[in-house]
């Protein structure tokens, strides 16, 4: 097991998914791949999946989303956290994906459970997720959508037709500590890398000297780090066979 800290500019949750989605499909030489909550926009182009040759599932809880979805892509309508859905579903998987996804997820235990279950033995799954208890995220779980959508639009102004606020709970969604890595393996997975990521972006469009304490703050807890201070994680767990 490897747990490392770096700053939040090197998460790769964001425009870095696609080479992390793929280095992980060659890695672990991975032909059958589910990713959670993308929808009609996985994370590969169609263009990449065909000339892969691999089969990509894309899930969302939308069926209207999954309907725009390109025909390369298989789709499942489903939710997640619904118990036993593996008992449904009897397509299992060597690489299970999400990014941006888990801090939605109500419940963790469940939601991993299912995972573990619609997992090939000795299958992959990765997830890139926000983390309590950094400041902005810990203001997201503990106050109503109807003030923390206008603290977004205060801080950090965005498109909302392209990125829409969903409500966050956080379950299971922490830092690389010794309690998440007792979860993780407490449902039968190996942990293989825990990543914890240090800083956000919040202030600095706004609040340019909050966002220099922000950094400073960041880059001091990437050298002496505390899992409970994370933003972001990135985790690799192992389905033992």
């Amino acid at each position: 097991m490897k747990v490392e800290y770096y700053h939040v500019s090197e998460f790769p949750g964001w425009d870095k998914s696609p080479k992390l989605l793929l280095n992980l499909i060659q890695e672990f030489n991975a032909q059958k791949v589910l990713e959670i909550g993308s929808g009609a926009n996985p994370t590969l182009d169609p263009e990449k999946v065909t000339a892969l040759k691999i089969k990509y599932t894309t899930n969302d809880l939308s069926a209207e989303e999954l309907a725009k979805a390109s025909s390369v892509f298989s789709t499942w309508n489903a939710n997640l956290c619904t118990l036993q859905i593996a008992e449904i579903h009897r397509e299992r998987y060597q690489l299970i994906f999400s990014r941006m996804v888990n801090e939605h997820i109500k419940d963790g235990k469940t939601y991993y459970k299912n995972i573990y279950d619609l997992l090939e033995p000795g299958g992959i799954t990765a997830h890139c997720f926000s983390t309590l208890y950094t400041l902005p995220f810990l203001v997201n779980k503990l106050f109503p959508e109807r003030i923390t959508d206008k603290l977004l639009n205060l801080f950090s102004p965005r498109d909302r037709f392209k990125h829409e606020k969903f409500p966050a709970y956080y379950s299971w969604s922490r830092g690389p500590s010794p309690k998440s890595i007792r979860r993780f393996k407490s449902l039968g997975f190996e942990v293989i890398d825990y990543v914890g990521y240090f800083g956000h972006g919040y202030y600095k469009k706004r609040f340019p000297f909050l966002d220099l304490l922000e950094q400073t703050k960041a880059k001091w807890l990437v050298k002496n780090p505390i899992p409970c201070f994370t933003s972001y994680a990135y985790v690799i767990l192992r389905k033992i066979d």
